[in-house]
C-alpha cells in the first residue's frame, strides 16, 4: 500500500517529479499508468510533459524553490530525476519535512558530484576501476603530469559538467587543451576546478543501473547508450543520442559477476562509510578482458537509458517507488517484459554545440498509428498552439517490440515522420556497436 499524507483519500496518490527532460517524461508516462495516481506535478517539465502533468515554473536547480512548493503541495511522493538537485541536497530537505522522496542524500550524491570522491571511494573499498594517475588542483600540476602518462589517457573534470567533463586524449596536446579549458578558461564552471588523469580502459560499455534502499537492490533492464553525436561513434560527446535494451546485452553469468564484484561491494562500502543510499544508482561499466570495471557512478537514472528501460517495465512504478520511499522496498516488484526496446534521440542542429531554439516541430500526430511507439519530450515547449524546440536534445522516439530489430524499425519509422529545421539523429542506434573506450567515445 502507498503511504498517503494525512487527511487524503487513501485510494488516490499525488506525485511530484523533479526535472524537465526525456528521463522525466518517461517517469511521468509510467507513473500516469498507475490506477492509483490521480495527480502529477512536474517541475519544470516541458511541452510534452504538460500533456500528462501540471508543470510548475521552478527550475530543477532551485532547491529552495522546490522545497517551498513541496511544502505547499505536500505530494505523497516526490521523484527526483536530475543530478543537480540531488547534489544540492533536495532529498535531505524533503525528508526533513517528512515528505516521501526517491533519491540519495547529498553526501551519497557525491559519487556523481565529485569524480575524485568517487575514485577515492572505489580505491578505499577495492572495487575494480581504471588506474588513477593523479588528481590535480592547479593547471601547472596537471600540465607537469601529462608528460609522464601513457596515451591515450582519460582526463576528467572533477565536478558536474553536463556530460562534457571527460576526454579521451590521444596526445599530450589534446590533454593540455582540455586542462586549459577546464581550469583556466573555466569552460565547465566550478566543475572544472580540479581534474584527474586515469588509465584508458578498452572493451564494451554497459549501463548497469540498480534501485536500492541501501541494503536490498533490484537490477533494472540492461541498456547501452550511444554518446557520440554522429553515426559510427564520430563527433563530440553528448548527453546521449540513443539507447537500447535487450536481454542478450547481459548474460546471467555477467550479471552475477557485476553484482558480486561491483554492486555488493559498493553498497557495503557506502554502509561502512556511514552513508545509506536510497534511490537509483547508475554504474557505467566497461567489460574489459580483465573483467568488469567501473567507469563512473551516477546518482540517478540515465538519459536516454530511462526511456528504453521504462518501455520494458512490467509493474506499477508508482507503487514500487512509494514502497522504496517509505522503507518497504521489495526487489521482487521490479519486473521486466521480455523483448527489446530502443530510444532514438532527435537533436537540434548544432547540438552538442550552439543551436537555435524555437523551431516549429511537425509530424507528431502522424506517429500515433505506429504500434508500440511513444514519443518522449526532452527539450520542447508550447508556444501558442505550436510545439517548438527548447533544448539540444528535443525528442526521444521510444519503442518496444518482441525483438530489437522490430523495436528499432518502429522507432526509426516514427522518427522519419518528425520534422523541424536543422534536426538530426543517429541512424545506427543498436546496430554495429563498435568497441568503446573509457571516455565513452
Amino acid at each position: 500500500m502507498l503511504a498517503i499524507s494525512e487527511g487524503r483519500d487513501p485510494k488516490t496518490v499525488k506525485v511530484m517529479v523533479i526535472g524537465g527532460g526525456g528521463r522525466e517524461h518517461a517517469l511521468v508516462w509510467k507513473l500516469r499508468e498507475s490506477p492509483r495516481v490521480t495527480k502529477i506535478w512536474c517541475a519544470p517539465g516541458n511541452g510534452g510533459i504538460a500533456e500528462d502533468a501540471t508543470c510548475l515554473p521552478v527550475e530543477a536547480s532551485d532547491v529552495d524553490g522546490l522545497v517551498a512548493i513541496a511544502e505547499k503541495l505536500r505530494p505523497d511522493l516526490t521523484v527526483i530525476g536530475p543530478e543537480l538537485p540531488l547534489v544540492g541536497g533536495l532529498s535531505d530537505a524533503l525528508r526533513a519535512r517528512n515528505l516521501a522522496v526517491v533519491g540519495p542524500s547529498q553526501i551519497a550524491a557525491q559519487l556523481e558530484g565529485s569524480k575524485i570522491f568517487s575514485k577515492q571511494f572505489l580505491a578505499r573499498h577495492a572495487i575494480p576501476t581504471a588506474k588513477l594517475y593523479g588528481e590535480f588542483a592547479t593547471p601547472d600540476e596537471a600540465y607537469a603530469a601529462l608528460a609522464d602518462v601513457p596515451y591515450p589517457v582519460v582526463v576528467k573534470a572533477d565536478g558536474l559538467c553536463a556530460g562534457k567533463g571527460v576526454l579521451l586524449a590521444k596526445s599530450e596536446s589534446e590533454a593540455r587543451d582540455f586542462v586549459t579549458r577546464a581550469m583556466l578558461i573555466q569552460e565547465f564552471g566550478v566543475g572544472g576546478k580540479r581534474v584527474l588523469l586515469e588509465e584508458t580502459l578498452e572493451g564494451d560499455e554497459l549501463s548497469f543501473i540498480i534501485v536500492t534502499d541501501g541494503d536490498k537492490y533490484a537490477v533494472l533492464a540492461p541498456t547501452r547508450d550511444h554518446k557520440r553525436a554522429f553515426d559510427g561513434n564520430r563527433g563530440p560527446n553528448t548527453g546521449g543520442m540513443g539507447a537500447y535494451s535487450a536481454d542478450d546485452l547481459m548474460s546471467p553469468e555477467l550479471q552475477e559477476t557485476i553484482e558480486k564484484t561491483i554492486v555488493e561491494p559498493s553498497l557495503r562500502g557506502l554502509a561502512a562509510d556511514g552513508i545509506r543510499y536510497q534511490g537509483f544508482l547508475f554504474i557505467g561499466v566497461m567489460l574489459t578482458s580483465a573483467g568488469p570495471k567501473v567507469l563512473e557512478f551516477n546518482c540517478r537514472l540515465g538519459d536516454p537509458e530511462t526511456q528504453a528501460i521504462l518501455a520494458r517495465a512490467d509493474f506499477d512504478l508508482a507503487e514500487a517507488l512509494a514502497n522504496l520511499a517509505t522503507r518497504r522496498f521489495d526487489p521482487i516488484e521490479w519486473k521486466w517484459k521480455s523483448g527489446a526496446s530502443a530510444c532514438i534521440v532527435i537533436a537540434s542542429g548544432g547540438y552538442p554545440g550552439r543551436f537555435e531554439a524555437e523551431q516549429i516541430i511537425r509530424g507528431l500526430t502522424t506517429i500515433k498509428a505506429i504500434s508500440g511507439v511513444k514519443v518522449l519530450h526532452a527539450g520542447t515547449r508550447q508556444q501558442g498552439d505550436m510545439l517548438v524546440t527548447g533544448g539540444g536534445r528535443v525528442l526521444g522516439v521510444t519503442s518496444f517490440a518482441p525483438t530489437l530489430e522490430a523495436a528499432l524499425s518502429s522507432a526509426y519509422a516514427a522518427a522519419s515522420k518528425i520534422h523541424f529545421e536543422g534536426m538530426h539523429y543517429r541512424t545506427d542506434i543498436g546496430g554495429g556497436v563498435g568497441r568503446a573506450r573509457s571516455a565513452r567515445d
